[in-house]
């Protein structure tokens, strides 16, 4: 497994970042210029150039900073029971995008750019590698408690990134009202199904 970035985010970059998520909601990745993204900022483009030399190191560094707060979100459940644990990453996944739909929508035009740009290759990789690693390591446990069935979870954890990644994709590209509460209801039944 790959861990996440170590990267540490100054308060400069943090305010950069909070920019660049800002800008992305509003404008989407095709509009997304670093002048929209310094008025967001509320300083020059001549700032953010002082950080990110290109726009796609500042959304490589972008992509590093959504994956450090996802773990962040991870870290901080405090039960350690495994089908507790699996609920709530489950819905970090499918429930907690809602919040955010036109963010969503820029993360999904990003994920189009990756087979060309490599550095928007290897955070996204690197994103599905830890968010597996995590699932995988909760239905471990659950076997290990007895609490879930004895199933190869590298198979159960790759079928429930199917349904999220469906769940996701269906939300933004058909605008399918409902997409994301189908995706964590299957969800649900698949962990039903196979797990208990």
């Amino acid at each position: 497994m790959v861990d996440p970035s170590d990267r540490e985010f100054s308060e400069p970059n943090e305010a950069i970042m909070q920019a660049t998520y800002r800008a992305l909601r509003e404008y989407g990745y095709a509009d997304l210029t670093i002048k929209r993204i310094a008025e967001e900022y509320g300083k020059s483009t001549a700032a953010i150039h002082y950080y990110y030399d290109t726009k796609e190191d500042l959304l490589a560094a972008f992509l590093d900073y959504l994956l450090e707060r996802f773990v962040d979100s991870i870290h901080e459940v405090e039960t350690t029971d495994p089908e507790k644990r699996l609920e709530l990453l489950l819905d970090e996944l499918l429930v907690k995008p809602q919040e955010n739909p036109d963010l969503s929508i820029a993360l999904l035009e990003m994920r189009s750019q990756a087979p060309y740009k490599k550095a928007f290759s290897q955070r996204f990789q690197q994103n599905d590698e830890y968010i597996r690693y995590m699932l995988k390591a909760v239905i471990n446990h659950g076997i290990d408690e007895g609490v879930f069935e004895d199933v190869d979870a590298d198979h159960a954890t790759r079928a429930l990134m199917t349904i999220v990644d469906g769940g996701r994709t269906r939300a933004v590209v058909l605008d399918e009202p409902g997409g994301l509460e189908t995706a964590r209801r299957t969800a649900s039944e698949y962990v039903d199904a196979m797990l208990r």
